[in-house]
């Protein structure tokens, strides 16, 4: 029975009129897209699918830290220079590498907080583990701890100097145990006009050993072309997502790691330190040596002001709490 439902719920979601009358149904949280596409140039509807096929022929504007001369940029801006030598350092390196680490950023009470607020959300039911079984999403909406962690301006000062404008929380990830995810780039997910207007950092909820499924990304990776729908066998029609989209996404994303001879860093951490990634960076969860080994830890995504965010893969507008 299982089996079935799970096949069956996965047919449904590749049915494109099911999101628009999810659309239709929270039609409230999409104003910040209905404003970026007045902004953009958009005459389409935000409640139909939406893709980077409808975008803008043009690219838009390229984030200040993806230009050719962003070091040299980051040399001459005195704000940078101001910065801890390590993190200088780090902000330095990001032009090439598309990651920085910062290391005790967050007080063991403050993780204990996060960890705690977590557990009896999930214990009372009022959040619970997505379709995967792993992560448990927007619980920042329930949780003044969560919130607080995502929202901190240890992490979003960083972001608003990388990505070079104000960076607001779009949604929170959390984790009890690894992911095992197949490399990725975030942007096949949570997408934005114009390219790159999007940042995750990722907090260590407990130390994150070789053995309990640590997080894993290539450095230098973020410097590929976007892998967007029109780069692999997406499968899809005017009317369906591609049954198997995700699974060729991700031979195409491995073929990329392949040709480009990037090699996998992983992230051993302390709790509270945290990794902050690029748009673009691929990443992915490595296997755990012990099945189910806790790995608690937290992913939160940032968009840009002023950027149209929207989900390549399912192709629809991203749905907005403006109040959060």
């Amino acid at each position: 029975m299982r089996k079935w439902l799970d096949r069956y719920s996965g047919r449904l979601r590749t049915i494109k009129a099911n999101y628009v009358l999810l659309n239709l149904l929270g039609h409230r949280r999409l104003g910040h897209a209905r404003r970026m596409f007045q902004r953009y140039g958009l005459t389409r509807s935000p409640l139909l699918p939406i893709s980077s096929a409808h975008m803008p022929k043009t690219p838009g504007e390229v984030p200040w830290l993806d230009r050719p001369d962003a070091r040299q940029r980051l040399l001459d801006d005195p704000r940078v220079q101001a910065l801890p030598t390590s993190l200088r350092q780090a902000v330095l390196d990001w032009p090439d590498k598309g990651y920085l680490i910062l290391r005790d950023v967050f007080t063991t009470d403050e993780v204990d907080r996060v960890n705690r607020e977590l557990q009896k959300l999930i214990d009372s039911g009022v959040v619970d583990f997505n379709f995967t079984g792993r992560k448990v999403m927007f619980a920042f909406r329930k949780s003044p701890a969560i919130k607080a962690m995502a929202s901190d301006r240890r992490i979003v000062e960083v972001l608003d100097l990388l990505l070079g404008r104000p960076m607001h929380v779009f949604q929170t990830i959390n984790f009890l145990t690894g992911s095992e995810q197949a490399p990725h780039s975030d942007s096949i997910h949570m997408t934005t006009y114009p390219l790159g207007y999007l940042a995750a950092a990722w907090v260590a909820l407990e130390p994150i050993t070789a053995d309990n499924g640590p997080l894993m990304f290539f450095p230098g990776s973020h410097r590929l072309p976007y892998l967007l729908n029109d780069g692999f066998a997406h499968g899809g029609s005017r009317f369906t997502l591609g049954q198997d989209a995700y699974a060729h996404y991700e031979a195409a994303v491995q073929r990329s790691i392949d040709e480009g001879r990037f090699n996998p860093h992983e992230f051993h951490a302390q709790p509270g330190d945290v990794l902050i990634w690029h748009a673009n960076l691929l990443h992915g969860g490595k296997k755990m040596s012990t099945a189910n080994a806790s790995r608690r830890s937290m992913a939160v995504h940032y968009f840009a002001e002023d950027v149209l965010c929207y989900h390549e893969l399912t192709q629809r507008v991203a749905m907005i709490d403006e109040d959060h």
